[in-house]
């Protein structure tokens, strides 16, 4: 009589979340759908991919519909960024399920620009949520997400509005999302500036302690200036007239303001003000871009607003890092590039002497000494030794090679002070000329020969004013009796005795680069060079030598290359003919090895890769040198070069190079003889040709004259004869035209009278045949009017109708998708659960397994009996569609049948018309049959009245055939429509038979777990008589209940066994 009742069972994960995603999809009341948002919420960071198949539409609807309530809102949108940032732990986590979420949002424009709505509130989370919800989209769906922000109705501006937010979380996640949005996007980057990003920028780069004292925020503010600028010449435009150029001046001013508390500041403090200013001299770079179209524009603006005089004065002080002064002095070095003026006036800066000392005996910064800006970057290129400060000796260099770019007073100047100076022996460190041509014996730095090689070469290159200029200086005085020797000779016997020694690859590599270009056509040097029979010796035997380990193949390329540039450049009254010197060329070095040796130097990585590779000490290996062996304007030099020189070997010694030096020309030119060889034999051919042609038409002038005469001769006796005949038929025609003028006169009279009368009559005919004809078609285009829009309608309703079957088909199979990806996750978790339960009760499972395998046949039975219902319905739903395609295609029929049965009755109409109209013209053709005189006029007229009659029939076939092909096109059109609503229903019944065995497979599988689950959790265990019980009860639960009732009140154990199967 009495039961006790048991534990409910306990309700799985996917179970729970499918509760929760039902009720918050079906709940009517706010807080039952914010109660389920918190359930989610609490799985959405260990169960993303369960959440977000069964309620991510309705969380992202949540939004619209609850989206005045700040509570909801904040809640969803914490869930929204859990499901893109899960537990790394979690087993459902994954890198699609956040393309999967960022798809769901961009799809629909809607849903972003709902997200943007939310930066409209002045709630906090809500704001910051949704900022960092549309970050989490851009970086897994950047193109898509940047469309969307792009088209939403204001959606930069609002974006951009955010920068004013006086909370700091939310300003910098505004920050951080435009910063990702503006990289790639022309048109966002003009968007955004637009709507006063810079001053906003510098306001919040103010409030947040500048360079000196800001944090991260200051940096991210200059990496968004970097992207709104880079490669943007309008932004650039705006920066300058905005009047933003003198706020960076301000900005870096303060920079180099000593500090006046005297207080020490904070290692990460410091690395983060490097960091500030290394960004900073990064946007300044992105104005003065080489190449660019606005870069002098905005050099000119740097200078005018004393931005350049700051950079300067920080990449000489004694304070900076070693990185941030490379950086500016490489700025420095931009911002002067090939502007004439700017160059001119840089020289007369003055700037802190970097080999003076850096403090005072207390400790205070010092003044310092100070020196022309030219000055000072000599001293930092060639007389700093410290290995860690090669970025700054490379970037000084590259700041004198813009000093003087494209600029050749500037070189010239530049170069005879420096020749000045060595002869005179003064400032010998700091001379680019002395450190080559005097090396220091006890130095070890390299590098140091190799800065004056690159400096000098730079100075020397395609500058022949300057070549001219450097030839005349020499070593040694003659009156003293020492033997006097120019600079090339000193040069080259530097490489010599560098090459037996086995110096640095670097010193080497840069005395050759000079070399090379210094004899690269220049006759002159090149008659100097061959002058010294040793130098193509020592050269020769480099060459032929195996390659040493190391920059030996380096050295072997340039030495082969400037062998070639020597005999290119030769002439026969070179030290060594040209003849001789490609004799000892080629016996000396073979033609294969020659062109090998430069194309193993082509191919090397420092010259093939020198665009990528970086031009810097390497901080992972200290105290090694850094892999610098090239300069750019020298790597550009051997590439356009490099085939000229290894054809040269092959060219023959007769054939010398012209070369222009100074507006003089120098050695014979091949080009120019072949030119006039050619020229010759052109003139030749074209002599000959005339004089052929000439004998040929004084043969034919000959000819021509003698019938000419005989012409002549017969012309003049026929004319007498002719004159005779002439006059005799004169006289007689002068009889007849009197006779028959007076005939033709009265016959005029007569036709004139007969013509007036037919063409009245004809002129009345001629205007009611116009008017049957205007009308004729009127009615014709009103007729084909109608027909077409009829035709038109007739379509259009086909198509509406077969969307909308379409349509419904498509939302059918999308419910049949979303029912599989839902039952697959829960068939996942229960299968998990199941692994989990067979481990702890293995030994149970196997004893009942025959009790199970008969509830599975009770299953089964229950589940074909869901299956036969399921199929009638949607046989039912098939035959459905198919009555309204049916009633369609008949509705559809019968409108095409009246409209042709309607178009019959036109053309009917329009053939009596127009037989009517050719019965009028014959009786026009009769009466007008009388007037012989005008006849043929007549006839004409008639032909074009009867060719206008042709038009109009040929109209009216026209007609009729455009009306065939409407009929024919509308019953096409009738049947691709039925044909593919056939083709959708068939798919959505193949679609509907896979779920429906899907579902079969498994319901089968999650009735068999849920029994198994429900009886381990019980921990009971059931007999065979039990069973048998549990069968009987199976087959007939009606007949046997007062009986188990009665059972039950005697045994108290069976009634609790029977009792769950009762239930179920």
């Amino acid at each position: 009589m009495f039961s006790i009742a048991s534990a409910p069972a306990k309700q799985s994960v996917g179970e729970t979340i499918d509760v929760l995603s039902g009720r918050l999809s079906s709940a009517t009341l706010l807080e039952d759908r914010r109660a389920a948002i918190l359930g989610l919420r609490s799985f959405a960071k260990d169960y993303p991919a369960s959440v977000a198949s069964g309620a991510l539409r309705s969380l992202i609807g949540s939004l619209s519909k609850d989206g005045e309530d700040v509570d909801t809102v904040k809640v969803v949108l914490e869930t929204l960024l859990m499901l893109f940032n899960p537990n790394e732990d979690s087993p459902e986590a994954s890198e699609e399920i956040a393309l999967w979420l960022a798809d769901e949002f961009t799809q629909r424009q809607e849903n972003i620009t709902l997200l943007l709505d939310f930066l409209e509130t002045n709630d906090f989370y809500s704001r910051l949520y949704s900022l960092q919800l549309l970050a989490a989209i851009l970086s897994a769906r950047t193109e898509r997400t940047e469309e969307c922000i792009f088209t939403a109705p204001l959606g930069i501006p609002r974006l951009v509005s955010v920068l004013d937010d006086q909370r700091d979380a939310i300003r910098n996640e505004a920050i951080i999302l435009l910063t990702y949005l503006t990289p790639t996007s022309i048109e966002i980057q003009k968007l955004v500036a637009f709507e006063n990003a810079f001053e906003r920028l510098f306001a919040i780069i103010e409030a947040d302690g500048a360079l000196v004292e800001g944090g991260r925020t200051v940096e991210d503010c200059l990496i968004l200036l970097a992207n709104l600028l880079r490669s943007n010449s309008s932004n650039q435009a705006l920066f300058r007239e905005s009047g933003c150029m003198n706020r960076l001046a301000d900005l870096l001013g303060r920079v180099l303001k000593p500090q006046t508390d005297g207080s020490e500041i904070a290692s990460w403090a410091a690395a983060q003000r490097n960091r500030n200013v290394y960004a900073f001299l990064a946007v300044i770079r992105l104005f003065v871009v080489r190449g660019s179209a606005g870069t002098s524009l905005n050099q000119t603006a740097i200078w005018k607003h004393g931005l350049a005089y700051h950079i300067l004065q920080l990449a000489f002080s004694h304070e900076a890092q070693t990185q941030i002064k490379a950086e500016a002095l490489i700025t420095c070095g931009d911002v002067i590039r090939q502007n004439a003026p700017l160059q001119e006036t840089f020289a007369q800066m003055m700037v802190l002497s970097p080999l003076a000392k850096t403090g005072t005996a207390d400790g205070q910064a010092s003044q310092g000494e100070k020196v022309f800006v030219i000055d000072g970057l000599l001293d930092l290129t060639l007389c700093l030794q410290d290995l860690q400060e090669f970025d700054v000796r490379f970037a000084a260099a590259e700041c004198l090679q813009a000093y003087f770019a494209r600029h050749p007073a500037v070189r010239l100047h530049f170069l005879g002070r420096a020749i000045e100076g060595h002869q005179s022996g003064a400032n010998e460190s700091s001379n680019v000329l002395t450190v080559l041509l005097q090396p220091s014996v006890e130095s070890s730095d390299p590098y140091r020969q190799w800065f004056a090689a690159v400096i000098t070469f730079h100075l020397l290159h395609e500058n022949s004013k300057a070549k001219s200029e450097a030839m005349g200086l020499t070593e040694g005085d003659s009156e003293d009796g020492e033997e006097v020797v120019t600079a090339i000779q000193t040069l080259s016997a530097h490489v010599t005795s560098g090459l037996r020694r086995g110096d640095d690859t670097r010193v080497l590599v840069g005395y050759l680069m000079l070399l090379l270009g210094w004899l690269f056509e220049d006759l002159d040097a090149v008659n100097d060079f061959l002058a010294e029979g040793s130098n193509v010796q020592s050269l020769i035997q480099a060459v032929s030598q195996p390659p040493a380990i190391g920059g030996g193949e380096i050295v072997q390329g340039l030495c082969t290359m400037l062998l070639g540039v020597a005999y290119e450049f030769s002439t026969k009254d070179s030290p060594i003919p040209r003849a001789t010197l490609l004799s000892i060329l080629t016996a000396r070095i073979d033609r294969d090895v020659y062109l090998d040796r430069l194309s193993k130097l082509r191919s090397h990585p420092f010259i093939r890769d020198f665009e990528v590779l970086p031009q810097k000490l390497d901080a992972s290996s200290p105290g090694r040198l850094p892999d610098v062996f090239f300069d750019r304007e020298f790597v550009e030099f051997f590439k356009d070069n490099y085939s000229r020189i290894a054809r040269a070997i092959d060219r023959e010694p007769g054939m010398e190079i012209s070369v222009v030096t100074n507006g003089v020309q120098k050695g014979v030119s091949r080009e120019l003889v072949d030119s006039l060889r050619s020229q010759v034999e052109e003139k030749q051919n074209a002599v000959n040709e005339i004089q052929e042609k000439l004998a040929v038409l004084q043969g034919q002038l000959g000819q021509e004259q003698a019938d000419h005469r005989r012409s002549k001769e017969t012309a003049a006796l026929e004319m007498q004869r002719v004159k005779t005949v002439n006059e005799g038929l004169q006289k007689h025609h002068s009889e007849e035209l009197r006779k028959l003028q007076g005939q033709l006169a009265s016959k005029e009279n007569d036709q004139r009278k007969q013509v007036a009368q037919l063409q009245s009559q004809y002129s009345i005919k001629e205007n009611e045949y116009q008017k049957q004809i205007a009308q004729l078609r009127s009615q014709q285009t009103a007729q084909e009017s109608d027909h077409q829009k009829q035709l038109e309608q007739v379509r259009k309703a086909a198509e509406a109708e077969a969307e909308k079957i379409r349509r419904r088909t498509d939302a059918e199979v999308a419910d049949l998708k979303a029912n599989i990806s839902r039952l697959e996750v829960v068939l996942m978790k229960s299968q998990k659960e199941y692994n989990a339960l067979q481990l702890q009760r293995k030994n149970e499972i196997d004893m009942q397994r025959e009790k199970y395998e008969k509830v599975l046949g009770h299953l089964r039975q229950e589940y074909e009996d869901f299956k036969t219902q399921s199929k009638a319905k949607a046989d039912e739903k098939q035959a459905k569609f198919k009555e309204e395609l049916q009633s369609l295609c008949d509705r559809k029929d019968a409108e095409i049948d009246a409209y042709r049965e309607q178009s019959q009755v036109d053309l009917e109409q329009q053939k009596l018309k127009t037989k009517e109209a050719e019965e009028k013209c014959q009786s026009l053709e009769k009466q007008l049959s009388g007037g012989e005189a005008g006849k043929k006029d007549l006839e004409a007229k008639l032909k074009k009245m009867e060719s206008e009659l042709s038009a109009a029939n040929k109209a009216k076939d026209a007609a009729e055939k455009q009306l065939s092909e409407s009929k024919e096109a509308a019953k096409e059109e009738t049947r691709k429509a039925r044909e593919a609503t056939e083709n959708k229903l068939q798919e959505s019944n193949e679609a509907r038979e896979t779920t429906q065995s899907e579902l079969d497979d498994l319901l089968m599988v999650f009735g068999d777990l849920e029994e198994k689950a429900r009886l381990v959790e019980l921990g009971e265990t059931v007999s065979d008589g039990e069973d048998d019980d549990d069968e009987e009860d199976d087959d007939d639960d009606d007949d046997d209940e007062d009986d188990e009732e009665s059972e039950n009140n005697n045994d108290e154990k069976e009634e609790t066994k029977q009792k769950p199967k009762a239930k179920k």
